[in-house]
């Protein structure tokens, strides 16, 4: 079956909030699309007559099976093609995110898989998010948040939670991406900001709401 481009963003975005929240309400994907209640209640609607939603009294609405596997494949896009604006392209990871919302629409299958084997099946996007594989399965990391880190560790940055352009562009400019490598010289107790040193550069503080956004291999 094949959904419209609206139809598909909703189906993401119920598959991201339910990883966030124990209940996915009409209000909160109503925020979460920015639209109006009754809108998203129409929309719905018209994804549980096509079997892709369950409503429970009480508990909100949950993906069905059918639903599940259509946002995974969604998200495949996405991620391959941000993986490839980067990684081909040239492009700068915070300049990507809405190119990718417009090709992940792309509805041959023939395509994603080739652009998937010309990538050389990437398991992890740019953003260190994993690549869901044709099956949908997804590989999952052992992370822990940057400001969870043991003083004096040595760690390698592995995804990042927050991808809004601004904390990318932070980001950039203290040369952090996936892949980094961070110590952890100082904690401070005042506000929970970190003096970090990369590689042989001088050392440099980062506030404790950057290093809770970074999350990283031991």
């Amino acid at each position: 079956m094949t959904y419209t481009t609206t139809e598909e963003n909703y189906i993401k975005a119920i598959y991201h909030l339910e990883h966030v929240h124990d209940k996915v309400s009409t209000t909160l994907l109503s925020e979460e699309m920015n639209t109006r209640p009754a809108t998203v209640t129409d929309m719905l609607k018209k994804l549980e007559s096509k079997k892709i939603l369950h409503y429970r009294k009480y508990k909100g609405f949950i993906l069905t099976d059918q639903g599940n596997k259509t946002a995974l494949n969604v998200v495949r896009k996405h991620r391959l093609w941000e993986f490839f604006l980067v990684n081909k392209l040239g492009f700068e990871w915070d300049e990507v995110h809405s190119m990718a919302e417009e090709l992940e629409h792309i509805s041959s299958n023939e395509l994603t898989t080739r652009l998937d084997n010309f990538l050389g099946n990437p398991a992890f996007d740019p953003h260190g998010d994993p690549i869901p594989d044709n099956k949908g399965k997804i590989k999952i990391l052992q992370q822990e948040c940057l400001a969870a880190v043991t003083v004096k560790k040595s760690v390698t940055v592995s995804s990042v939670k927050n991808q809004s352009t601004e904390m990318l562009e932070l980001l950039n400019h203290f040369k952090i991406g996936i892949g980094t490598k961070i110590k952890i010289n100082k904690r401070f107790g005042f506000d929970g900001s970190m003096e970090i040193r990369i590689d042989k550069s001088p050392a440099m503080i980062i506030s404790k709401l950057v290093a809770l956004n970074v999350f990283c291999i031991i």
